[in-house]
């Protein structure tokens, strides 16, 4: 683990044609998908999108919030980092970054609350989960 970077991933990012603006530089929206892709890869990694869906109990997202600091371009080799900063019954908050060739480039977080697709109520996160990180916090 990161030092600090609770249940810490990196990820490799292909910056696509579409990705790019007019200039060349990545638009700022491909940001957005590319923490959507950071979070599904951190579920695959940790714990399931299968596994939620059987604990009948979601992640929803509330709120996201980007630093743009240095452009990308379109042969710029990309690494998202994503690490969770809180993960309890108030809600959870992933902290990205995205870097190119070792500087951070782009800060961002993500968070919001924890659904019971049952109920379509606020819920505590699913028991497997919050263990896991329980335990890395202890690590």
């Amino acid at each position: 683990m990161t030092q600090g970077r609770t249940l810490n991933l990196d990820m490799p990012i292909t910056v696509k044609t579409y990705d790019i603006d007019f200039m060349g530089i990545v638009s700022n929206i491909s940001y957005i998908r590319w923490m959507e892709d950071l979070r599904l890869k951190f579920l695959e990694v940790h714990y399931s999108l299968q596994k939620l869906m059987a604990d009948m109990i979601v992640p929803i997202l509330n709120h996201t919030h980007i630093d743009y600091k240095k452009p990308i371009r379109m042969h710029d080799e990309v690494i998202g980092s994503i690490w969770m900063e809180k993960y309890d019954s108030s809600g959870w908050i992933a902290n990205m970054e995205f870097s190119v060739n070792g500087r951070v480039v782009a800060t961002g977080a993500q968070g919001g609350v924890f659904i019971n697709i049952a109920t379509m109520k606020r819920s505590d996160p699913p028991e497997g989960m919050k263990k896991k990180y329980e335990e890395a916090l202890q690590q």
